[in-house]
C-alpha cells in the first residue's frame, strides 16, 4: 500500500506509514472520479464559449476605427479619386 502523503511503499496491514508516520487507517477525504472531471470540463467549456460570444458581441457594438477621425485628403494624396 502506498502512503497518500509521501508515496512510500508500506505493508498492506500497516496502520501507519513507516516514512512519514501518517495514519493509514483513515480513508482519503475525496478522489475525483470520471463524472466529476466530465462535469468540470463541461462547465469550463460552457463558460469559455459564453465568454467568447459575449466579448464578440460587445466588440461588434463598438464603432469602426475609421469613424473615430477624418484624415484630410492632403495627407493621403494616393487615395484621391480622379
Amino acid at each position: 500500500m502506498k502512503c497518500p502523503n509521501c508515496t512510500a511503499e508500506n505493508k498492506d496491514t500497516a496502520k501507519g506509514c513507516k516514512k512519514c508516520g501518517r495514519d493509514l487507517t483513515i480513508p482519503p477525504a475525496w478522489f475525483p472520479d470520471f463524472k466529476w472531471h466530465a462535469r468540470t470540463l463541461g462547465i469550463l467549456y460552457v463558460v469559455i464559449t459564453v465568454f467568447y460570444f459575449g466579448v464578440s458581441f460587445a466588440l461588434r457594438k463598438l464603432p469602426k476605427p475609421y469613424q473615430f477621425r477624418r484624415v484630410p485628403a492632403e495627407l493621403t494624396p494616393w487615395l484621391k479619386k480622379g
